[in-house]
């Protein structure tokens, strides 16, 4: 499937308890409007994940079909719009981040893979960072991270940013700035 995320502008998320549900809903949300899968796979405690990007209307079609189709299964459905045009890629992980762009690290935690999503807009939208790896749930437990990096004003503003996003929700975990890491910090993200 070609994907054209880069002219998309909302997000939906669908999480359910289930695997098999999982698969039912990602077909009824893929069948209800024309989206873009992003992602749909297994999450930790045997949970299932599915995001899927368009225009609003597509993806609230979408969101609304696959949590109908959900029974009883359904963890959580999100649908976020307007979201900062780097979240995408950082999400894909499709962002390269050369040596020379190494600066103060962000780290926000949450325990939601769909609020790390509002997190990461709300950071990049709140300071000149570069978004370089937005994780949903897979192999931590169900939550969600973000790392970014930028000077360490603008890092600290992001973070003072979008830190609030997710303890509004009750499900900020930590809120970290490193001013000057190591480079070893950047070489894998899990």
């Amino acid at each position: 499937m070609e994907t054209h995320v880069a002219e998309m502008d909302t997000l939906g998320l669908v999480e359910v308890t289930s695997i098999g549900v999982g698969y039912r809903a990602q077909d009824a949300m893929l069948k209800a409007a024309d989206v873009d899968l992003v992602l749909a796979r297994t999450i930790c405690s045997g949970k299932y994940l599915v995001a899927v990007a368009g225009d609003v209307a597509s993806v609230q079609a979408s969101v609304d079909a696959g949590a109908a189709a959900s029974e009883g299964a359904l963890i959580e459905h999100r649908v976020i719009s307007r979201l900062h045009p780097s979240v995408f890629p950082a999400i894909s992980m499709a962002v390269d981040l050369p040596a020379d762009q190494f600066e103060a690290l962000g780290i926000i935690e949450t325990f939601s893979a769909s609020t790390i999503v509002e997190v990461a807009d709300a950071a990049a939208k709140a300071a000149n960072i570069k978004l370089f790896r937005i994780h949903l749930a897979m192999a931590v437990g169900g939550k969600g991270f973000v790392l970014l990096t930028g000077d360490i004003s603008s890092v600290e503003a992001a973070v003072a940013a979008a830190a609030p996003v997710a303890g509004a929700e009750g499900m900020l975990v930590s809120a970290i700035v490193i001013p000057s890491p190591r480079r070893e910090l950047f070489r894998e993200y899990i």
